[in-house]
Order: structure tokens, then sequence, then C-alpha cells
């Protein structure tokens, strides 16, 4: 399936929908639809329905969201649950309303179970206790999942979701209150080491496995399934390979050229033990990640260094 018409990218200057519009782009498309949260607020119904009867969008990558990392989730539970849950209900139900061909919804791999065996494959949805420290935003994209899920099976509607595993890349949210951990790391190692400071402080124990995916191999991921995936399952998205949280932090200690030492805040939580998503089902279809994460991080860090000095 070859995408011709209006495109239609929700959260188009996040990092994820910037990456899709990168890689749309790429590819030729010209008719790309994008409006910022102050254009358009997509917790607002009426605004929403508004937008899509006059842009009548053919496709639509739905990936605005309100996102942050385990303090951001933590703290802000209820922005977290409200807003992701509008943000997908007005968006699903307008696309179903004015006739959209086809959306992708971008869930997360926090949807799993916190305790799901590894790798985690797409059927152990709703088979266990979710992470407490996420569990809103984890409800609020099961909800659009199943959105997605029902408006097929009741409409027939060819809306689907992929689920991502942790993101990292251009368009980076570097704000340490509201960031993950990648993004934070870079800053916390780069200001120690411009501060010439002697330690850097990571939460938790180092132990927690996260599995890393630059957001331009997600992109291009999201534009092939958009393409090429008729299912109604959701499919997970990721590289299969994984890294502790400690060997991540030496990784970029050593990328950034910091010299002091690592300590581990055992007070703060770890969050989710091991996550690493089962990603057969998409390399069955011929689809596989390109950038490495150590050259994905050099990248990134390279990017975050150049607009620090514009600022």
């Amino acid at each position: 399936m070859e995408l011709k018409g209006k495109v239609y990218v929700a959260g188009h200057r996040g990092m994820v929908g910037s990456a899709i519009v990168r890689q749309l782009t790429r590819k030729g498309i010209t008719e790309i639809i994008g409006k910022t949260s102050a254009e358009l607020d997509l917790r607002n119904q009426a605004l929403v329905e508004a937008f899509f009867e006059a842009y009548r969008p053919d496709y639509v990558f739905l990936a605005a969201a309100k996102v942050g990392g385990i303090y951001a989730n933590n703290v802000y539970r209820a922005e977290f649950l409200y807003d992701n849950i509008m943000i997908a209900t007005n968006v699903i139900h307008a696309a179903w309303k004015y006739k959209v061909k086809k959306l992708l919804f971008l869930g997360s791999s926090c949807i799993y179970p916190k305790f799901a065996p590894q790798p985690i494959r797409e059927e152990f949805l709703l088979t266990g206790p979710l992470e407490p420290t996420n569990e809103p935003y984890a409800i609020a994209k099961i909800a659009g999942l199943k959105l997605c899920e029902n408006y097929r099976r009741q409409y027939g509607c060819n809306f689907f979701a992929v689920m991502p595993t942790n993101l990292y890349g251009p368009n980076d949210n570097y704000e340490l209150e509201s960031a993950h951990v990648l993004p934070a790391l870079i800053r916390k190692f780069h200001e120690a080491r411009t501060k010439g400071l002697k330690q850097v402080v990571v939460w938790g124990d180092g132990s927690p496995l996260r599995e890393f995916m630059h957001v331009d191999d997600l992109a291009k991921a999201c534009v092939f399934l958009m393409e090429n995936y008729e299912e109604a399952e959701i499919i997970n998205v990721g590289t299969g390979q994984e890294i502790s949280i400690k060997d991540l932090a030496l990784l970029i200690k050593k990328i950034v050229g910091f010299e002091g030492e690592i300590v581990f805040d055992t007070e703060k939580p770890n969050g989710t033990p091991r996550k690493l998503l089962d990603c057969s089902r998409l390399q069955a279809m011929g689809f596989f990640p390109e950038i490495p994460l150590e050259r994905g991080i050099r990248e990134v860090y390279h990017e975050y260094v150049s607009n620090l000095s514009h600022k």
C-alpha cells in the first residue's frame, strides 16, 4: 500500500512525530499536515472534530502524547492519565467519523505487566499488574490501543497500534524532572564535565535492563507498517538488544568524556527490572533497525552540545 493523499502527523514537533515527518519527506510525501498544541488542543473534542472536518486527512500517525520519565509519570499522574486518554479518544473517534483510510497509534512498551516474561510478546498484554510508577500513562495507552481494536471490530476501521521500546534521538527532552533515562544521563554527565564535578548521581542501583531504539529507526518502522501492515493485533517495535542502566551510564560517561565517578542512589526507584520486546513479528515482515546504540548516542550528544551553543 502506497501512501497517497494527505497525511496528518499528530505531535509533529515531538521527538517521534518529527522523525515520522522526516521519514515521510524522504519518501517524497508532500501533503503532510501538522498542528502545534497551541494551534490545536487535542484534548478538546470540538476542536479536533473541526480540524478533521476542515482538513480531511487520508492517513493519521497519532504520535501526540504527554510523556516523561519515572519522576514525571509518578508525580503528574492525573495529567498523564487524563491528557493521554483525551488525545487518543478525540483523534481516533474523529478519524472514524471523517473516514480516515488508515490510522497508526503510537503506544508504549510500558503497557505490559511489570513482571512479564522476557522477551515480551504482544499477547502478554493485560496478563499481570503494571509498573506502579507509570501506571496512569500505561492505562491511557492501553485505552488508545483498545480504541483502535474496537473501532476496527465495530466499524471496520483500518486502525492499529504499535508498541515501541524506549526511544532516544533528535528533539528529545533533556529537562531533568521530565526526561527519560538516556537524555537525562546525557545532560547530567555533560554538566558534570563542564562544571568540573567529581561525581554523577544515577537513580536506582543500575541493575534494570533496558532496550533503546533510535527514533529514526522507529519512524522508518512506522511508515513501513503504515504501508504494509493490515492486521488488527498490536505489534512491537524494538531492537531486540538490551543494556543495564549501569552499562548505559558507563557508555554515556565515555562518550561525554566525564572522568569522575558514578554514584547510584538506591533510595530512588528502579522501575521495571527488565523490559525487552519480542519483535519477531516485525522482523518476519523484513524490517530491522539500522542504528547501533553507541553511534546513535554519539550523534544525539553532538546535537545536544550544538543546540546548547546556539542558545
